[in-house]
């Protein structure tokens, strides 16, 4: 992802923070199977380290793991979402961040929920950010990426009434299990979903559990 795709993607988001927090930030309360797994992942992770909320937005998985009792911070790329982030969860640590490149030292995490952030990495990115991602994580630490079932991209120039540019990836879940086997994760576990009505826009969704393995290197 180039810099000129980074500076598009802060710009949009930073643009719709405002009404993307007012639509979003309630969302969890509709969405059962999410705070469940949500559930898994913090008794998963349990004393291991802190869960970072990766592209977290304005915060709202974060909060809801906070709630659970787990020791939580959020990444996001927008100044705007950070900023929004900070205001709505004064108890939590947010910072801004690329996935792609974190600023964090190796084995820094014991989990990482990780909801719809890997939509805006092309496909031949991906395998470099779950590579980053295991970097960060603490050996048997757990990744929880979720992400909108397909095999097509989408591009977005307007959204609520604000310009935007922004390329949104849809993902076959055997397709990503492939890019966490390839950067060396283990006891991948994927579930689908159907999509709530009128909560959400109307795709298939998937989550997928993905370990740090406890031993072994990084792959390439």
């Amino acid at each position: 992802m180039n810099q000129a795709t980074l500076t598009a993607f802060q710009a949009s988001y930073d643009r719709v923070a405002e009404e993307y927090t007012r639509r979003i930030f309630d969302e969890l309360q509709h969405k059962p199977l999410d705070r469940a797994l949500l559930d898994q992942l913090v008794q998963r992770v349990g004393n291991l380290g802190p869960i970072c909320d990766l592209g977290c937005g304005p915060g709202h998985v974060a909060r809801y793991l906070h709630e659970q009792g787990a020791a939580v911070l959020g990444v996001d790329l927008s100044p705007g979402m950070v900023e929004a982030a900070r205001r709505l969860n004064p108890a939590i640590e947010f910072r801004q961040g690329n996935m792609l490149a974190l600023d964090v030292e190796d084995n820094a995490w014991g989990g990482i929920a990780a909801f719809y952030s890997i939509i805006h990495i092309p496909r031949e990115e991906v395998f470099r950010a779950f590579a980053e991602l295991r970097r960060v994580l603490k050996p048997g630490g757990w990744l929880l990426v979720a992400f909108h079932i397909g095999e097509h991209m989408v591009h977005v120039d307007e959204w609520w009434g604000e310009e935007v540019s922004l390329d949104g990836y849809f993902f076959q879940p055997q397709e990503m299990v492939g890019y966490l086997q390839r950067a060396r994760f283990g006891d991948i576990e994927t579930i689908i979903r159907e999509p709530y009505p009128e909560v959400e826009h109307q795709s298939r969704r998937a989550y997928i559990f993905a370990c740090n393995p406890r031993s072994g290197g990084f792959s390439e």
